[in-house]
């Protein structure tokens, strides 16, 4: 039987899709899907991917925004 540390050790070796999986799968044991809130997400991003496709707004790289995220907490 694993431990909790055995059980860390190898989801970290795993590919990074992988590991999301796995983090969702915990996520989802921890918040029981709401099928509301599901619904509306999907509203959200459908909503957002119709604003980046027409150009309504520009999407931010990853390591700005992450840059930013840092220089906010370093001060």
């Amino acid at each position: 039987m694993y431990g909790m540390k055995e059980i860390i050790e190898e989801a970290e070796s795993l590919p990074v899709e992988e590991r999301a999986i796995v983090i969702d799968s915990l996520l989802r044991s921890l918040n029981p899907i709401s099928v509301e809130i599901d619904r509306e997400w999907v509203d959200v991003a459908k909503r957002r991917l119709a604003e980046l496709r027409s150009g309504a707004v520009k999407p931010i790289p990853g390591s700005e925004v992450l840059t930013k995220i840092r220089e906010r907490f370093e001060k």
